[in-house]
């Protein structure tokens, strides 16, 4: 399996981001081929020692780091991936990872 961890820095209008993101940003991200699953953060993403700069972070699992690839290569991928900039203006990283249960 593959992960992608998207996190998204504290915006300036916490409301308006949220209302965005899963009105807007998770059905188009949903239509992306190869996406096994998709959970988001719930409350506060928080570190061991207190707050962090991320207001929401997202997971979305595929297959393989190729399977990663061919969704965000799809017209679907791209489609979600351009949107980014009508909601992420305080930033956002894109982490990608291979992933095994231990």
């Amino acid at each position: 399996m593959a992960t992608l961890m998207v996190l998204y820095n504290k915006p300036t209008d916490a409301a308006a981001f949220d209302s965005y993101y899963f009105s807007k940003h998770v059905p188009l991200a949903k239509k992306i081929p190869g996406l096994r699953r998709y959970e988001v953060s719930q409350g506060a993403v928080a570190t061991p020692e207190g707050p962090s700069p991320y207001h929401l972070v997202a997971l979305l699992t595929f297959d393989s780091m190729a399977a990663i690839g061919a969704a965000f290569a799809s017209s679907e991928g791209q489609a979600t991936a351009g949107d980014l900039k009508n909601f992420a203006q305080a930033g956002v990283q894109l982490l990608m990872c291979e992933t095994r249960s231990v």
